[in-house]
């Protein structure tokens, strides 16, 4: 079946003002060749009514790519149906030319099974030559009529087949594309999602502290809320999120594992607010994950810098490094994604055999 990239082609201005030159000129030349005379007209007959054929032949090839089964119909029967009544000139510029690129264009632009249909109405066609035009039975001529005729449609059938096959190939990449998009925004998504519920945990500890003399109601509908937001497997009860003063625990768990960790801090420590806080711990949690999930890693060297107005963070490990296959997409993701809510910026570095490093920053307002 046709593409629709085929069908656009087909109805382009180009290919059809192309179709309708090369009409023109195939009809001059075999007009030429009947009223010069050229050296290849051969046989006995009427010049106008051959005139006739040649303009026949020649002016349906202007539709050669909109109707390929038709106008190959038209060349192949006409000159047969006519000669049958009357004598006409045989012709190689007004008569076979004309036939082999019908021929090639049924092959190349015909729908379905009519590149097939083509093939079996110029092979009628040539059968009707060998049997009935005296001056094209010699075995010389047979042998080239029939292998021009077999080369012209194969050649279209093989610009035809080529053609679906990298329009198949596109289409294949076309789709890889779309499903890594659909994936990488999925995951967005889902981070984004993610990161959203956890100010509610905040917002809730916060909540709980400012009500706790006026009673639990607001908790308790705070954590109805909560509890609707979370997924099934989310179901823990409202704490407090964890944060810097978390990472002991973190690293200890990550040594656990066997990974050799250590921890820096520069500059002088403060107290950040609570969903920054939180952000940070999670884009070290989430780059050690990726370590020991991915990295082939053995030591990882963690460097925490207070700025003046941010907090720095790197994480860099002794692995691999990065591959082709992106095996950090999502992790890396929801890093993003953290440092982008504050309005801070997450960056990668990568070598093969030379580790992978994150590096955050994160503004902290000033008050």
């Amino acid at each position: 079946m046709p593409s629709y990239a085929d069908s656009v082609l087909d109805r382009a201005p180009l290919p059809r003002l192309f179709d309708g030159a090369l009409a023109a000129l195939v009809t001059a030349i075999g007009v030429a060749e009947i009223w010069l005379p050229f050296s290849s007209v051969q046989g006995d007959g009427s010049r106008a009514t051959s005139t006739l054929v040649v303009l026949i032949l020649g002016l349906s090839l202007a539709l050669r790519r909109v109707m390929p089964l038709g106008t190959a119909l038209v060349v192949l029967f006409t000159w047969p149906v006519i000669f049958t009544f009357t004598p006409l000139l045989v012709l190689f510029w007004g008569q076979f030319v004309p036939i082999m690129i019908a021929v090639f264009s049924v092959a190349r632009y015909g729908r379905g099974r009519e590149p097939w249909y083509g093939a079996l109405a110029g092979a009628a066609t040539l059968l009707f030559m060998d049997l009935r035009v005296e001056v094209l039975q010699t075995p010389g001529e047979i042998v080239f009529h029939w292998g021009v005729f077999v080369i012209a449609w194969w050649f279209g059938w093989g610009q035809r087949a080529m053609e679906r096959r990298a329009q198949e190939s596109m289409q294949r990449a076309i789709d890889v594309e779309v499903a890594a998009a659909e994936n990488t925004m999925a995951a967005i998504v889902e981070e984004r999602t993610r990161i959203a519920r956890e100010p509610h945990d905040v917002v809730a500890h916060s909540v709980s502290m400012m009500v706790v003399q006026a009673g639990a109601d607001a908790l308790t509908e705070m954590r109805r809320l909560v509890a609707m937001l979370r997924d099934s497997e989310e179901s823990a009860a409202l704490a407090p999120q964890p944060g810097i003063e978390a990472l002991p625990d973190l690293i200890a768990d990550a040594r656990l594992s066997g990974l050799e960790v250590s921890l820096m801090v520069e500059g002088p420590q403060r107290s950040l607010p609570v969903g920054l806080d939180l952000a940070a711990y999670r884009i070290i949690q989430e780059a050690l994950t990726n370590v020991r999930r991915h990295a082939v890693a053995s030591r990882v060297q963690m460097l925490l810098r207070y700025g003046d107005d941010d907090v720095q963070i790197e994480v860099h490990d002794d692995g691999m490094g990065a591959t082709a296959s992106g095996v950090y997409g999502h992790g890396l993701i929801g890093m993003r994604e953290r440092a982008e809510l504050y309005g801070g910026r997450l960056e990668t570095d990568s070598a093969s055999g030379q580790g992978f490093t994150v590096r955050a920053v994160l503004p902290v307002a000033t008050p």
